[in-house]
Order: C-alpha cells, then structure tokens, then sequence
C-alpha cells in the first residue's frame, strides 16, 4: 500500500468537526471537596475518648456514660456517651456544635484524668477528587455527566498518572500556555521537507508548522482545501491539560506528561515515519535518530487511513512497542463502517477505540465493529442530519487545546472537535492512570481492566462498541484493589411507565446503622423511548426528592442506563427508598427494569 494512501484517511479520524466557539448549555459540577486540617475549621459535634485497658470506662458504658456527664459538669458542656467504637473508644456526643475554646476545654478535661489514655476530636473525612477551579471545566462532559461521561474526576482520588509518558503521535505541537507544563520534548518523523514544512527533513523540533491545504485535490483525487487541525495539540490536551490552574480545561491525566511526536504534516503522513515514530517513542532504536530520553508508557494514534489488512510495517513497530511494556491506543476512524477496514485499527496488539456522544449511543460518524474494544466520548458536534462542515452543537463536542492560526500557528484557544480521534485519548489518558496506579501492569492487563470495567452503553450501538463505555473510577479502583464494598440494595421487579405518567419502584433498605452515605450509588436501568421525555428522582425514607435526571426535549435516545452519584448523608440509612419515574411527555412508553442502591 502506498505511505500516501495509508494515511489519506487521516481526515476521517480526525477532522471531522472544526467546531465554532463552545456553547454555553453546561452543567454545574460538584461542588469542590475541602481537605482536612489539624483541627476543623467548622465546629466539632463528638470527641472519641480512649481510656486505659484496666479503668471501668474501658469495658462499661455505664461508667462511660458516668464519666461524660461528670466531665460536662466539671466544664460546664452537655456531654453525653453515645456508643463504643469497634476499636474499644468512648464516642462522646458534645451536646451541639462546640467553638474550638470548648473542645479544648472537653478535651483538656479527659486528658487530665489518669484512667484516659487519649482524646480526639470525631473530625470529618472528604472525597479528595476536588473539583478543579479550571474555567472551562464546567464543559468538560465528557469526565463527569453520569450518562455520557466517563466518570474521571473519582479516579483522582487514587492517581493523576504521576511518572508516566504518553507519546501523541500526530501533528506535532502548537504551543499552548493550558499544556505546555506537562510537555516533554518529542521529535519531528517526517522525512519529506515539503510535508514538514519547517525547511528539512527529521529532526528534533516537533512543533506543528500546519497541515493546511491550498486548494482541492491537492492531497489526491477528492481531497479538498482546509486550514490547520492543530489536531495533535488538541488530542494532548485531553489527556493531559494542566488542571487547578484556575484557566482552561481538565486533563484526563493530569499528572502525567505528553511527549509531541510530528507524523502528519502538508497531506497525512507516510506509514513509514509513522511505524519509526511509535518504535522511537517506546524507547526502540531507530536509525539516524537519537535515542528517546523519555520512553513513553502510553502511545495515542488517533490517525489512520483504509486499509483492509494492517500493513507489516505497523504491525513490527506496535509489536515491538508492547514488547517494551507500553500501550498502544488506535481511533476506530470515523467513517461509519466497519473498523476491520481501517489501518492501524485493524493492527493487533492495540486498543481500539470508538467514539459515543453526550447521550451515551455510538457518534453518529464513529466505526463499529467486532474488532472495537471499547468506546469512549468523542462528541458530537453536529447532528447526523446536518449538513456536514457546521457546527450545531458545539456544547456536545470535546472541547480542549487548540490554536486560532488558520495555516501557521497564531493566539492559543480552546474548540470543541468530534471524532475518534477524541474518544482514543480518553482510553490514552485512562492507561496512563493505570500504569501510575500500578506500574507493574502489562499493556494486556491494562487492556484488559478496561474493558473489563466499562459499563453498557446508556444508548444504542449498531455493530459493535466494545465492551461498552470506559469507566475510568472504577477501572482504577479494580486494578488498585480498591473497588468500593458496601452492601448494594436491588429491586428487579419490571415497572410499567404509562404514557404522560408518573412510575414508581421502591427498595426497602434493613440491617444499615445511622445515615446514609455522602457518595450513595444509584444504578438505574430504564428501558424507554425517547428518554428525553423522563424526569427521575431518587425519593428517601422520609419523603426528601433527589433529582437524578431531567428532562430534554432534544435526547432522543433509547434508554436511561447509568449510575448516579448522590450526596444522601443528610438521611437515614434504614426504610424505604423509592426510584420514581415521570414520564412528561407523549408518544413513547416504557418500563423500569431494574435500579439498585449501594452504600
């Protein structure tokens, strides 16, 4: 196969969309998590007071309770024992919120008494996945929405993917104020000086001269004219922008770093450059070019062309890559056909990647087939009716990185795109994850802890999607040991919903102490038309309504398959729970097919 006509396709991985400014149609996020200090800043309720192994306190609540009250009275508090800890400890309830004078004064008290071993304030404990103060973030879908989202921001609780390379081989870099502390120096693979651009051949300078075309049929019979992608630049910002600077967007992995490697210039790129550029970036050898002083761990190739075999010269170079221990991570393309068409993703050895949109179906452009392993958000920044080339939804794309230059590099900015080419960084990102967490995984392991973990699509795939959508938390928690336990509260039962009616399903919830959790797991299965037309909230024991989903005029996607995340601390954990279902709208039916709690 011709280098050209290897790469041709590029376009229809990558280019799909050269959206317009985001939209403003965002969610809000969580609210952002606090970190702990030596003494909370907000009022303590409780202090847990240890005493020594041969006092009465220690093996009698009696004298527990004894001792609270005569410790109240010598400090003029209401302090009552509320129960004994698993490890022995009194729980002393301090009657109400105390000032930090109080608890000194409480605490001061019991540490006096020689039958106390030690005191200390019942502090409080939060979920370190802070949501980032980035502006953009608020846009980022793709990471936190429960439908179409990959669920990202929990996996930060357990790593950022510190100490690992991942190697975009693409376009080459524009610079970009958002990316650039997490760039690392990468090389320029194009051999031919007219495709580079930049006056010669290879060499060390990877940054992106352009990929413009002047006029149609320039790069080939059907080719047309168009301004730069800056595509590379854009790839690398979802796997790793810098995040909590207060500017721009979220990387997915944030603590990593992203090693610029230039294939694609003037008209695609040759499979030659490319198959050098995966070898080098996985820290093989290539003649004539220095050794790679930053191996990459992780290597993205959101790029491609057709091809019904995988050419040999791919297949050694993603051979010997894995054989290095890194990860190969390919776009499906995005033509709407089968990927077995389609070079490198029909190569072996690789994870290959298709694209869903904001309501969680297959993007409307993204391959399918049997040879996809797992899918992830690549947007959609237009409908499939639209014509093609505008931009009508931009608020449904992937919005990260990019450039303003329409050929030659200019102001840095942010643009929405779609495409396979940014679902495959998310899967990029997330194998980075992986090898921070657990440096000792093999690229089939972590292959295998995707699509392990991913969930159903929450909409319809004709032709195959993998094992479903990546879910980054709980491929973290599953290969990190992790996974969260609780005990997990199921109704099955099929539940009718009635055109412009309102359903419900209820789940009796016995054997729990105290509250609810701040982080409850609501898994839902809705079977339904149109799911735009529902409302679903999630109803407590005592009657307080917690909406998990609104509705939309404009989904008009099957289905409501998600899990939904919860702040329920407020309620007590025992009695009945009722998943209720409104259907708002008329045309469509449906039924609950199954939901589940687990705290």
């Amino acid at each position: 196969m011709a280098a050209s006509a290897t790469i041709v396709g590029v376009a229809a991985t990558s280019t799909v969309a050269f959206a317009a400014a985001p939209g403003e149609d965002s969610p809000k996020p969580a609210p952002a998590s606090r970190s702990l200090t030596t003494l909370p800043s907000s009022p303590v309720e409780k202090v847990i007071v240890t005493y020594k192994s041969r006092s009465a306190e220690a093996g009698s609540n009696t004298a527990a309770a004894g001792d609270a009250r005569t410790k109240g009275a010598e400090t003029g508090e209401s302090l009552k024992f509320e129960r004994r800890l698993a490890g022995g400890a009194a729980l002393v309830d301090l009657g109400g919120e105390a000032s930090k004078k109080d608890l000194t004064e409480v605490m001061d008290a019991f540490r006096a008494d020689p039958s106390v071993a030690s005191v200390e304030p019942d502090i409080r404990a939060y979920a370190m996945a802070v949501t980032p103060n980035d502006t953009e973030y608020a846009k980022q879908w793709d990471l936190f929405e429960a439908t179409g989202g990959m669920n990202v921001p929990t996996a930060w609780d357990k790593t950022t993917g510190s100490g690992v390379t991942v190697a975009v081989i693409d376009t080459g870099y524009a610079a970009h104020s958002d990316l650039a502390a997490n760039v690392v120096s990468g090389y320029d693979f194009i051999s031919a000086s007219a495709d580079a651009r930049d006056g010669n051949g290879r060499d060390a300078d990877a940054k992106d001269e352009g990929d413009w075309n002047a006029t149609d049929g320039e790069c080939g019979l059907g080719s047309t004219a168009g301004d730069s992608s800056w595509h590379g630049t854009h790839v690398a910002g979802t796997i790793a922008a810098t995040t909590g600077n207060g500017k721009g967007v979220a990387g997915i992995a944030y603590g990593a770093k992203v090693q610029p490697v230039r294939v694609l210039g003037k008209c695609g790129g040759a499979s030659s450059d490319i198959a050098d550029a995966i070898t080098w970036a996985s820290g093989g050898s290539v003649p004539g070019v220095p050794a790679n002083p930053t191996p990459s761990k992780v290597i993205n190739l959101s790029l491609g062309g057709a091809s019904s075999t995988c050419p040999s010269v791919y297949q050694n170079a993603i051979n010997g890559a894995v054989s290095r221990g890194t990860t190969v991570v390919v776009a499906a393309g995005n033509s709407n056909a089968n990927a077995s068409g389609f070079t490198p993703a029909n190569c072996a050895n690789i994870i290959n990647v298709a694209s869903t949109s904001r309501e969680g179906n297959r993007s409307f452009y993204s391959n399918y087939g049997s040879i996809v392993d797992v899918a992830a958000p690549g947007g959609e920044t237009r409908r499939a009716t639209d014509t093609p080339g505008t931009v009508t939804t931009p608020q449904n794309g992937i919005l990260s990185t990019l450039n303003s230059g329409a050929t030659t590099q200019a102001a840095e900015n942010y643009k929405p795109y779609q495409g396979t080419s940014m679902a495959a960084p998310h899967i990029a990102g997330l194998a980075a994850l992986l090898e921070s967490a657990k440096p000792a995984l093999t690229p089939a392991e972590i292959e295998s802890a995707i699509k392990a973990n991913a969930r159903p699509l929450p909409g319809t795939c004709s032709g195959g999607c993998g094992t479903g959508v990546a879910d980054a938390a709980k491929t973290v928690n599953a290969v990190t040991g992790t996974t969260p336990g609780g005990t997990t509260f199921t109704n099955g039962t099929d539940v009718a919903i009635g055109d412009n009616a309102t359903a419900s399903s209820s789940i009796a919830v016995t054997g729990r102490t105290g509250n609810a959790p701040a982080a409850l797991k609501v898994d839902v299965d809705i079977k339904h038309t149109w799911r735009g037309d529902l409302v679903v909230d999630l109803v407590a024991p005592d009657g307080t309504v917690r909406n998990l989903k609104s509705s939309s005029g404009s989904d008009s996607a099957d289905n409501v398959i998600a899990t939904y995340t919860v702040d329920a601390s407020s309620e007590v954990a025992n009695g009945t729970w009722q998943l209720r279902v409104r259907d708002v709208a008329s045309g469509d039916t449906g039924y609950i097919n199954s939901w589940s709690l687990t705290f």
